[in-house]
């Protein structure tokens, strides 16, 4: 009976599928053990276990479809069966008499947490959901298919049996869960959180700091690195010290010393990061870590006792910093972190210090040789703090605080705050509130929303986790929590774990990521890895409402100088998801040639390998189809290019899809002039596409571009031509040959995705591109 009215609990979500397995509640009989029901060979075992205060035991008990006929033959041969020929006892006697009630599952049924389950129905909020390891993929499809965020892997605990995967969601979503798959085995309320480990167990740090260092598997010698611009590190913390060579430590000024100076240990907790990720859940798990990537560190601020560094010579010494590792190991791959910026000074337009920081990305220091020797850099920039008011009613909105200089860098990639950390767990505390929700801007990160549009690039690019802050119950005061910080390491042995927060944290995490796929991808040039990134980019449902609220695209724009193209995911950038294909081209391109006069030179035109017979069959079904364009520019500041972009810039180039019924010629005629008999006339208008989020007008300035058109699939059929294009640039003006002949190189991504994860496009595309090549071809 009770298998019975299991069997009608199935999920009414269209979205969902029906799990392939039933969970009941059963009760023991005292004194029973909670595996009493568990027979592995079919399946059924038992998961979230409980005690009331009589010693009954209550489990979840998982039961397979296809493994309940059996079950309840074993209740009828216990009721109706022969007795066994000893002990004249009915069969299967153990099992069935060890059940006193068996009930309909519920979500108290998985509950193991001490505390009650949460009552808000609508109310969102992390849940752990402790699973089964083989059905972690089984969760994040269920979670994908009904739109809920899951935390990545870095916030994940693995142990030998299950990984508990943090979801943000209200009590109605978790119940869908439950009765949508047979993956979890118990559901707690989401509390790991750094307070446990620099408040709980203040003083035993130190032995969950050399467990973790056990369990790590250490980059060897020629692996990629992130090299940390700051203050120096303390080489000698254990979770450090075996991926920080001792030759691998430099400052600027050698009579500086390479370890740490700053009294907060910055750049120790930035290597932290920069290293490891946020410790929390590393801590916390029993799981091996492998480590692809290694660091290392400049001391580009002197310490106390020597002259401080003039703002006029940041650009030349952040340069020479560069060069120093480069020197000591000129093959290895890195990822460049700088999270020093020039305190309350704008980005507005270009300084000295973001032009150098272009230089450097692009490989045109006087330090980097001549034409054929240009080594390109990926160089990863904090967007500055915000300043850290305490009293809540001197709190300004944070588009009074724009991102401060260097970190309008057109080449570098910009990172500025978002925060998923919403529960505040420091004692004493726990009736504050936090500061902003779930997928917000975090209150630490600046925006360059009071830059102008057209001159000023869009930063930042991407936004990684920079905390939250927490306001007390009379809205009187606000603070920065240590539960709502992330953990790293710290400069003192005697506090070897510390919290960290703010753009320093994000900027750590945004070039660990680049260091990794640059592990996972050695051919990729550091314009593919920062196109990887930001293609990888998805809004949180916070900023995405947001976009989907302002139909202006001009209104748009300040909400991308928000929170940029969105956080970004490792998974995503480093491998193709079945609902989320993507075609890469990294390609070389001289934009100019002197001819006679000087003139535009090369258009490249892709072939987008996505099947004509797939886009008619999807019709209406809605589409993404998302492109990212990334190259680095050679600066030209000063004079009137704080006032005209293409004065800036070296080169521009943009891309251009096919519109709709534009044939080929068509296409190449509109956004090629060398095509046209008049390259002074453009021809017959074409009416703008409407479809993309951003549109054509979001793209004047900054050397990465990024846009998602959205539509029904049907209207890209016939419209599968993608070219990249130059516009113009202080190269074409050049009197030299030399430089306006000058060639480039950029990396293009595109992919086309589906919301609806039932469609498999994989198939088609795949075999499309397998049959129809990506096609560049060269105009002049």
């Amino acid at each position: 009976m009770a298998l019975a009215a299991a069997d009608a609990l199935r999920p009414t979500d269209t979205r969902l599928e029906p799990a392939s397995s039933s969970v009941i509640e059963v009760e023991l009989r005292k004194g029973t053990a909670a595996d009493v029901l568990d027979m592995k060979t079919e399946g059924i075992r038992a998961g979230a276990a409980r005690e009331d205060e009589a010693r009954r035991t209550t489990i979840a008990l998982h039961v397979p479809n296809n493994a309940r006929p059996l079950l309840e033959q074993i209740i009828s041969d216990y009721l109706t069966g022969p007795l066994t020929e000893r002990g004249q006892n009915p069969p299967n006697k153990a099992k069935v008499e060890a059940i006193e009630n068996i009930r309909v599952a519920r979500i108290g049924t998985l509950w193991t947490d001490a505390r009650p389950v949460p009552e808000g129905a609508q109310v969102d909020m992390w849940w752990a959901l402790w699973c089964y390891r083989d059905k972690e993929a089984v969760i994040e499809d269920v979670c994908a298919r009904l739109e809920v965020r899951t935390g990545d892997g870095d916030r994940r605990l693995y142990f030998h049996e299950v990984v508990v995967v943090p979801v943000l969601a209200n009590r109605v979503t978790i119940e869908l869960l439950m009765f949508a798959t047979d993956a979890i085995a118990e559901l707690r309320i989401a509390d790991d959180s750094p307070t446990f480990f620099t408040d709980d167990i203040r003083g035993d740090e130190q032995a969950w700091v050399d467990a973790l260092a056990e369990r790590v598997i250490w980059p060897g010698n020629y692996a990629p690195a992130v090299c940390v611009l700051d203050t120096g590190i303390n080489r000698g913390h254990p979770l450090i010290e075996p991926a920080l060579g001792i030759n691998d430590g430099f400052a600027i000024n050698p009579d500086w010393g390479t370890d740490d100076h700053d009294a907060d240990g910055h750049g120790t907790a930035m290597a932290g990061l920069a290293l490891h990720g946020d410790l929390t859940a590393a801590l916390a798990d029993t799981e091996e870590r492998f480590l692809l990537h290694r660091l290392e560190s400049v001391k580009i601020l002197p310490p106390a006792g020597f002259d401080p560094s003039e703002p006029q010579s940041y650009g030349i010494l952040t340069q020479a910093g560069l060069v120093l590792p480069e020197i000591e190991a000129p093959e290895r791959k890195r990822a460049y972190c700088l999270a020093v910026t020039n305190d309350n000074v704008s980005g507005a337009t270009a300084s000295s210090w973001s032009a150098a920081i272009d230089q450097a990305a692009a490989g045109c220091m006087v330090a980097d040789g001549g034409e054929d020797e240009r080594p390109r850099r990926l160089i990863v920039v904090s967007a500055g703090n915000v300043p850290a008011e305490t009293t809540f009613a001197l709190v300004e909105p944070q588009d009074n605080y724009p991102i401060e200089d260097p970190a309008q860098a057109w080449n570098a990639l910009t990172v500025g705050g978002y925060t998923d950390l919403i529960a505040v767990r420091d004692d004493g505390y726990t009736d504050w509130t936090p500061m902003v929700a779930a997928g917000e801007v975090s209150p630490h990160s600046r925006t360059s929303v009071t830059w102008q549009q057209g001159i000023a690039p869009f930063k930042p690019e991407l936004v990684f986790e920079a905390g939250n802050r927490a306001i007390d119950p009379r809205q009187t005061e606000v603070l920065t929590m240590g539960s709502l910080s992330l953990l790293t390491t710290g400069r003192d042995p005697v506090l070897p774990l510390v919290p960290f927060e703010a753009t320093s944290a994000a900027a750590a995490q945004g070039a660990r990521m680049a260091a990794r796929l640059m592990a996972s991808n050695p051919d990729f040039w550091p314009e593919t890895i920062r196109a990887l990134m930001v293609h990888s980019a998805e809004w949180t449902p916070a900023m995405l409402a947001a976009i989907d609220a302002t139909p202006s695209k001009r209104e748009r724009y300040q909400l991308i100088r928000r929170f940029g193209y969105g956080v970004p995911d490792f998974d995503r950038a480093n491998a193709s998801a079945i609902n989320h294909l993507a075609m890469i081209a990294q390609s070389e391109i001289q934009p100019f040639q002197v001819r006679g006069n000087r003139k535009f030179n090369e258009c490249h035109y892709y072939n987008l390998p996505i099947p004509g017979d797939m886009l008619e069959e999807l019709e209406n079904e809605p589409v993404e189809l998302k492109v990212t364009l990334s190259y680095f520019i050679d600066p030209n500041p000063g004079l009137s290019a704080n006032v005209d972009s293409q004065r800036y810039q070296s080169y521009g180039l943009r891309f251009d899809l096919q519109r709709p019924r534009e044939t080929f010629t068509q296409f190449k005629t509109r956004v090629n002039a060398s095509e046209r008999a008049n390259p002074r006339r453009r021809g017959t208008p074409v009416p703008a596409d409407t479809r993309w989020v951003l549109g054509q007008d979001s793209v004047s300035a900054g050397s990465l571009h990024c846009d998602v058109w959205r539509g029904p699939a049907i209207e890209l059929l016939g419209r599968t031509m993608l070219c990249v294009k130059p516009v113009n640039g202080w190269w074409r003006d050049r009197s030299s040959p030399d430089v306006c002949n000058r060639q480039t190189r950029y990396a293009l991504i595109v992919s086309l995705r589906t919301r609806n994860l039932e469609l498999d496009i994989h198939t088609p595309i795949t075999v499309a591109a397998a049959t129809v090549p990506v096609e560049v071809e060269t105009e002049v």
